[in-house]
């Protein structure tokens, strides 16, 4: 698939949108010419698939850890991508935050891609099965950077044609429109894409347990008390069903990975835990994980989150006698060790010094191969994938789904989450008997932040569950608990990105999101 990818957009590269003297070129392929091969077909799908390794949407140097900075999990001394100016709570119209734009325009890229695939794949000479399995491909494609949109700016003009300049002035769509689009495309898509592919040009493809697991998260994101003020159960009923068809669907292969640090090393990309990830190929498409992660140290992990950490015995520093305050970093919870860097650990062959780190005193380990290879000399782009989806938050989107919409937790949520505390390597990893409704929910929401730690999804995760006015307030601290700088952020504005005033300034219909 990455080579796919790469050949469809080295195509994309030589269109051309018009003619010279109503004389085709036969050197590229122009917006009438890609249809009629099936090679032409195939790189247009490539391009809408291309689009996720934008800077705006999972690609760039590293917009999605960097995103982890615009949490308490961690910091971002010189704002890159502009995440240390949305922790601040100082993000402008006017953008001071790149993300802000380029989310905006490599999202609606990406749609317009999938739009203009959808338009013209019908003069295709490719099979119908195939044609139909390369529409539902598309039309989730288009789902995933709608959501994207709806996620951080609510309400977006919903646009299902190719691009056109009569679209310049739409006006935004409710933001419950726009979530009825995304998931009519996931519901078509469901019913037409494969469980699995068969040959391993496909790996990377969506396939129908993906599709199923992106309707999960948008339907928990609705159900969550952010978008869901008035708590309606049935809101919560429907995600959990949607993340459950996922973990009962046949023929998928899910599981948990084995061994939690080498899930996310490239040797082990396409694991049985990985639901759909970001295809990358070096040098064509790569990322700067490494690079951002060591050198740059510019996803810092804060002391807030080293302190979340529980001990190896399933339970919180406060509850355990392992915790020694004179050795704080020792007996932890072993995902503590496999993620994070940290003063007197062992680092690239050496011990690392309180200093190494000047940033906080810690680094992110994830998505890195620094220290499994201590004498590489790393490239400024790697291309290990990223995954969107993986199995592990399919489960603790369940757990979660299904805790509230129960009165007490059954078994289904214990065993959803004492599965992925196991494969973490906790003794014992079983949760205490008779957890309450609130008692589980506090469970899940520290599972979900040690477990998706230095992925990126904490931002979305303290927005949606509405604590971001609580959490994003105040001083953050470096390993020595000395204060950095202290963050703010507005309840009345903040939940939401402003909408990009160099897109208002070219769509006067475009209305500003409150108090920006």
């Amino acid at each position: 698939m990455k080579k796919i990818i790469y050949i469809g957009i080295a195509a994309l590269g030589l269109s051309s949108c018009g003619k010279l003297l109503d004389t085709e070129p036969t050197d590229r392929y122009t917006v009438e010419s890609f249809w009629i091969s099936e090679k032409g077909t195939i790189g247009a799908l490539a391009g809408c698939y291309n689009s996720l390794t934008k800077t705006g949407t999972f690609g760039g140097t590293a917009t999605v850890l960097w995103e982890e900075t615009a949490t308490p999990n961690a910091y971002n001394y010189d704002n890159s991508a502009g995440f240390n100016v949305i922790a601040l709570g100082t993000q402008t119209a006017a953008t001071n935050s790149a993300i802000i734009s380029s989310r905006w325009a490599d999202a609606y890229g990406g749609i317009g891609r999938c739009n203009t695939f959808l338009a013209h794949v019908e003069q295709s000479p490719l099979n119908a099965n195939l044609k139909a399995r390369m529409i539902a491909e598309a039309k989730f494609l288009r789902a995933l950077y709608y959501n994207l949109l709806a996620t951080y700016y609510g309400g977006v003009p919903v646009i299902l044609d190719e691009p056109a300049m009569a679209q310049a002035n739409i006006p935004r769509a409710s933001r419950k429109e726009v979530v009825q689009q995304i998931i009519k495309d996931l519901d078509e898509s469901i019913a037409v894409l494969p469980v699995a592919y068969t040959t391993t040009a496909d790996i990377g493809r969506v396939t129908k347990g993906a599709a199923m697991a992106l309707k999960a998260r948008v339907l928990l994101f609705e159900a969550s008390p952010l978008i869901n003020t008035s708590g309606n159960t049935d809101q919560w009923i429907a995600a959990a069903k949607a993340a459950k068809d996922v973990m009962t669907l046949p023929g998928t292969g899910y599981a948990l990975f084995s061994n939690y640090r080498n899930l996310f090393l490239s040797a082990n990309e396409n694991s049985t835990e990985c639901v759909f990830d970001v295809q990358f190929k070096f040098p064509e498409y790569g990322t700067g994980f490494d690079i951002v992660l060591r050198q740059y140290n510019t996803v810092a992990p804060l002391k807030n989150l080293v302190d979340a950490y529980g001990m190896k015995d399933g339970k919180t520093k406060e509850e355990s006698s392992l915790y020694n305050p004179a050795s704080p970093y020792a007996n932890r919870d072993p995902r503590f060790e496999q993620t994070i860097v940290y003063p007197g650990s062992t680092y690239r062959g050496s011990v690392v010094a309180p200093g190494t780190f000047v940033n906080t005193g810690f680094t992110m380990k994830k998505y890195s191969i620094y220290d499994s290879e201590p004498n590489t000399n790393m490239p400024a782009s790697t291309d290990i994938n990223y995954m969107i989806i993986r199995y592990a938050d399919v489960l603790l989107m369940y757990a979660e789904a299904q805790n509230e919409a129960l009165a007490v937790p059954d078994q289904s949520i214990y065993d959803a989450v004492e599965s992925i505390r196991k494969r973490a390597g906790l003794n014992p990893y079983l949760l205490p008997g008779g957890l309450s409704k609130g008692q589980m929910r506090e469970v899940i929401r520290s599972e979900r932040r040690i477990e998706l730690a230095g992925e990126g999804f904490y931002y979305t995760d303290i927005r949606r569950w509405k604590i971001a006015e609580t959490v994003m307030k105040g001083p953050i601290y470096n390993y020595a608990g000395n204060a950095i700088l202290s963050r703010s952020f507005n309840p009345q504005r903040d939940y939401w990105w402003p909408i990009p005033q160099t897109q208002r300034d070219l769509n006067h219909a475009l209305e500003q999101n409150p108090n920006y």
